[in-house]
């Protein structure tokens, strides 16, 4: 079994009064644990969650904001309703919009996941409700997924006449091949649990436990590095799907690289007087080395 079922048993209660503010009318943010965590809460339930162009423009703002803060620690998406999300705006897919747009509403969307992957902070998907077509590749492409009990995740693009097809990228990276292509090819459902057994969700808990839950994991995080986190998680998605011998390689350079890095920085902050104490919690030497990650794995190619 990839997860596990987890208690709800903890030391303490998530805050009972955060900080919240609208970011628009379709996106809610709440803060958590000194300005640490940062819930973003999907705002739509009358359209189920659903990701419109303008929700997954105004929740990637939001996200690239939040990746710049350096007191930031991890981020929660949630969602509003009985639905994490129902996936795409349907009503803004016909045939009236046009091609065009359509193209426009898919590349967002894929600008969107890959961010969540390339941000420095862990991303916890808190989901208590149905996650489907693309509100399920959302699902897949955090890091971290806390569900509840009740919830389901699917791809019935083609009950629609719509094969999900980018939706089918993550999944297919998160759970076994033939699970995912019988969820894309009969849109069957995975509830909680079996989406828990096939590498899916991270850890289920009950409906009136998921945000607590949620919030736990990210307090967790914050207990943790920053800049080794802002390492580590680029290097996990660049290595993933590489033959591990390529992917050991790959930890070998970046290991020089941070070593060289970390050198530079420990040798200047000595020459301004600085102990070496001062090192931890440095995130902006996990800049360079991050940006190091995609060069070193294109020469990895040639070896």
């Amino acid at each position: 079994m990839r997860g596990q079922q987890f208690s709800t048993s903890v030391s303490r209660k998530p805050d009972s009064n955060p900080t919240s503010k609208n970011v628009s009318s379709l996106l809610q943010r709440e803060i958590y644990l000194e300005n640490q965590v940062v819930r973003l809460v999907l705002n739509s339930s009358k359209k189920r969650n659903a990701l419109s162009s303008e929700l997954m423009s105004e929740l990637l703002r939001e996200l690239e904001g939040i990746n710049r803060i350096p007191k930031v620690r991890a981020v929660i998406l949630a969602g509003n309703g009985p639905a994490f999300s129902a996936g795409h705006d349907l009503k803004e897919l016909t045939s009236e919009t046009g091609a065009e747009f359509h193209k426009e509403v898919f590349a967002k969307c894929t600008k969107l996941m890959t961010f969540i992957q390339q941000m420095e902070l862990p991303v916890i998907a808190e989901v208590d409700g149905v996650a489907a077509a693309a509100g399920c590749q959302l699902v897949a492409s955090c890091d971290i997924v806390v569900a509840s009990s009740t919830s389901t995740f699917s791809t019935p693009g083609l009950k629609a006449g719509i094969f999900c097809s980018t939706p089918g990228i993550p999944l297919v990276r998160n759970v076994p091949r033939k699970i995912a292509m019988d969820m894309l090819l009969t849109a069957r459902v995975l509830n909680a649990d079996e989406a828990l057994r096939y590498g899916l969700v991270s850890r289920v808990v009950s409906s009136s436990e998921v945000r607590h839950e949620a919030i736990r994991v990210a307090e967790e995080i914050t207990k943790m590095s920053r800049s080794v986190t802002a390492i580590g998680k680029p290097f996990f998605y660049t290595q993933v799907d590489l033959p591990q011998n390529q992917a050991f390689s790959l930890k070998k350079s970046l290991y020089d690289e941070t070593s060289r890095i970390k050198f530079i920085l420990y040798s200047s902050l000595v020459n301004f007087g600085l102990p070496s104490p001062y090192l931890t919690g440095f995130s902006h030497y996990a800049i360079p080395i991050n940006l190091r990650v995609q060069e070193i794995f294109y020469n990895l190619k040639f070896l």
